[in-house]
């Protein structure tokens, strides 16, 4: 009998000084200890206060990921660490833009899927659609998936967002 820790997804918020060299810092602390990171977004959150939240989607054993916290907590500019899918009830988004490259029946077929998936058209060309669509992960997976056949052309993806719910913050 082994006892072999199972590797869990941990989407965890940062909110750190906006200052130059920052970002750095974190992706150094990911890339120096040999984690991986599996989405990264950054953005100014608090102006008035000169603060950006950083979201990490990674994965890891139990170890790890309480490793990668405690790391992330000892950086001078972090203010606070929350292990969003650990922490309780959050919620967790992504925005693509997929272009797709098709005629005929598989063009119509492209339209149907992206009704069924709430995606929007924002660009076509006789040739080719592009489409927006948000949601979860697996969602964005799925449509990917559907539209290889049908002409894929191109996936440009934003990573991960995620907040907490309710009315405290991160």
């Amino acid at each position: 009998m082994t006892n072999k820790e199972t590797s869990r997804r941990a989407t965890i918020a940062v909110l750190v000084d906006n200052e130059p060299g920052v970002l750095a810092r974190v992706i150094g602390l990911f890339s120096g200890r040999g984690y991986n990171i599996d989405s990264l977004t950054v953005s100014e959150v608090d102006p008035e206060h000169g603060r950006s939240r950083i979201t990490v989607v990674t994965a890891g054993t139990e170890m790890i990921i309480e490793q990668i916290k405690a790391q992330l907590r000892r950086l001078v500019p972090v203010h606070r660490v929350s292990d969003l899918t650990a922490e309780g009830p959050h919620v967790e988004r992504e925005l693509a833009l997929v272009k797709v490259a098709g005629t005929g029946e598989k063009r119509v077929e492209a339209l149907r899927i992206a009704d069924v998936f709430r995606a929007r058209v924002v660009d076509s060309t006789i040739e080719s659609f592009v489409f927006e669509i948000t949601g979860a992960s697996d969602k964005i997976d799925a449509f990917v998936n559907l539209m290889q056949p049908l002409g894929l052309a191109d996936v440009s993806r934003t990573g991960v967002v995620a907040i907490s719910r309710g009315p405290e913050p991160i």
